[in-house]
């Protein structure tokens, strides 16, 4: 079976999408007819398009959509009657009813596809580029192929090989998508170093790949069966796993949340990530898409807010609830960071504009900070930014407060604009030219503490009992984040698969992992908020409509996944 990716860019660079976002129009410029450019802008100029479609992938309203608001972690409900309805795709998403035509599951699709046709052309400009770093480009290239691949598989159970633009791709599926992934990663290593990352493929970003690869390896080659865990392939995951952390070029960071901070870029446990300074004017809707309309983030922007997006499901929430004796703020940092006094200080009303910072984490009840009326902030007479109590002005309701309550589902009482505890992990950027779409953080894929427990979880699943024990990869994250002394975490005791599923769940929530994980760990199937639906077919999500119809003119070219 085959699929037809007709390719692809323009080296300087221009897409032209036709009908289906499926059928790209090729027009690849070779050194002769890119006269006046430097052996190094052409290299350049192929390598840059094969990173550019990640942006527009972890948009809020594409990865992040399909892999959290479809799981127990996030919901979206139709605010108020009013907001986020969009033709209950976010409903059907979270209750696994998801149609063909979805519009979220079509433009992660159409931008996954568009990123391994620019990976292809990139592949066959760099063969013959004198350049010195093509060698390196053209790893990178395959790296990025195999990496939108994997996403590919994952999401939809398919996979795309194509080495030549003017020959129609071959549709991959099960273990020979998996092995495809896995021989190009593996062929890419020895050529990479670590001296370019986060922002690209290095060594230890395809070492991390590869570790994630074999710890699915038997949910991708049986995607509709009880995922498998070969003692060989948990072997390979901690190897590589191993490698990276040896290799002592990465480091756990001790503030939880600098990790997600504006200024990221630098951060040593990041080993792969979405490149978002602002010269490559990326998007900053990680930040603003679950918190309130009423919350302002920036004293320098006024129409810098939330826009009232998914809360935590009461399910998720009470994870952290019933894992502590406490409430969940005082025993772990990495559910919630003060930044404003006011909550624990009602007098503190008056904030300096330069060390104004919203609380980070999981935010709950009465919500304070910048208030804005008739468009500008109020402002104490010191001149410092006033902070008080916020209420739905935006919203029209000028006496509704911002008060974030635990229920959040599809019921009129569930689905008000301030139902759902708000997760608020990325910060908004300080230094962006609008302070909501634009923003510095780098969007984290692969970071250090996944490499430990992925090899926790490799281990815990072989039963091996070596030094590196799981529940001592896992306390090493765990007992990492100590930057604030007000909040001491504690170790586990021990460590079984449902409290391994748990910490992945404290330590990587809102970061587009909880539908795989889910997946593997074999509760995808499960029960929350609205959902019921225990149908194994909706593991994988609809292909869209649009490309199926796209590439009917070749009969069996694109078959619809079981269950659509």
């Amino acid at each position: 079976m085959s699929k037809r990716i007709t390719n692809l860019l323009l080296l300087v660079v221009s897409l032209t999408i036709l009908d289906s976002c499926t059928k790209l129009t090729e027009k690849v410029l070779d050194e002769t007819s890119a006269a006046g450019l430097t052996e190094k802008q052409i290299a350049d100029g192929f390598i840059a398009p094969t990173y550019a479609k990640l942006e527009d992938i972890f948009m809020h309203t594409n990865y992040f959509a399909l892999q959290e608001i479809s799981t127990d972690e996030a919901v979206l409900p139709y605010r108020g009657g009013t907001d986020w309805g969009d033709n209950g795709i976010y409903m059907q998403l979270h209750k696994h009813e998801n149609v063909s035509s979805d519009a979220n599951v079509r433009n992660t699709w159409n931008n996954i596809l568009q990123g391994i046709s620019r990976g292809v052309t990139a592949v066959n400009g760099l063969k013959t580029s004198k350049d010195p770093n093509a060698a390196k480009y053209l790893a990178e290239a395959r790296g990025m192929i195999a990496y939108y691949n994997l996403l590919s598989l994952d999401l939809w159970g398919v996979a795309f090989k194509k080495e030549d633009p003017l020959v129609t791709s071959t549709v991959l599926r099960g273990k020979e998508a998996i092995d495809y992934i896995k021989s190009e990663l593996l062929a890419i290593e020895p050529t990479l170093d670590n001296t370019t990352g986060p922002g690209r493929i290095t060594q230890a970003a395809v070492q991390g790949l590869l570790a994630r690869v074999y710890l699915n390896y038997g949910v991708y080659t049986n995607i509709y069966s009880a995922a498998t865990f070969a003692a060989a392939d948990m072997a390979k995951v901690v190897e590589y796993c191993d490698k990276i952390i040896n290799n002592n070029a990465f480091a756990l960071a001790t503030d939880y949340f600098s990790l997600f901070n504006d200024n990221n870029h630098t951060n040593k446990e990041l080993i792969f990530a979405v490149d978002q300074r602002a010269d490559l004017a990326g998007h900053n809707r990680m930040a603003y898409f679950s918190i309130s309309g009423d919350q302002f983030p920036l004293p320098a922007y006024t129409g810098a807010n939330g826009t009232d997006g998914p809360g935590i499901t009461t399910e998720f929430y009470r994870s952290w609830v019933n894992a502590y004796s406490v409430d969940p703020a005082l025993a772990d940092p990495r559910f919630y960071k003060e930044n404003l006094s006011i909550y624990t200080n009602g007098i503190d009303t008056c904030v300096d504009a330069a060390s104004f910072n919203i609380n980070r984490g999981i935010l709950r009840g009465q919500q304070y900070g910048l208030i804005r009326k008739n468009g500008v902030f109020l402002k104490c007479v010191s001149g410092k930014m006033l902070v008080g109590k916020l209420f739905y002005d935006t919203r029209s309701k000028p006496t509704k407060p911002v008060d974030f309550t635990e229920l959040c589902d599809f019921t009129t009482a569930g689905s008000d604009y301030n139902t759902g505890y708000r997760v608020e992990k990325y910060e908004f950027s300080k230094t962006s030219v609008s302070g909501r779409n634009f923003g510095e953080h780098d969007i984290v894929i692969l970071r250090l503490a996944d490499i430990y427990m992925m090899r926790a979880e490799a281990n815990l699943r072989a039963g091996t009992t070596a030094s590196a024990t799981p529940l001592a990869d896992v306390n090493k994250v765990r007992m990492a984040r100590t930057a604030t002394s007000s909040v001491v975490p504690t170790p586990l005791a021990s460590i079984t698969l449902d409290n391994l599923f748990r910490e992945r769940g404290f330590e990587f929530y809102w970061e587009c992992q909880r539908r795989t994980d889910m997946i593997r760990f074999g509760k995808y199937e499960g029960v929350w908020t609205e959902k019921t639906n225990n149908d194994v077919k909706k593991r994988l999500l609809p292909i869209p409509q649009t490309s199926i119809d796209a590439t009917s003119i070749e009969s069996g070219y694109l078959v619809q996944n079981q269950g659509y």
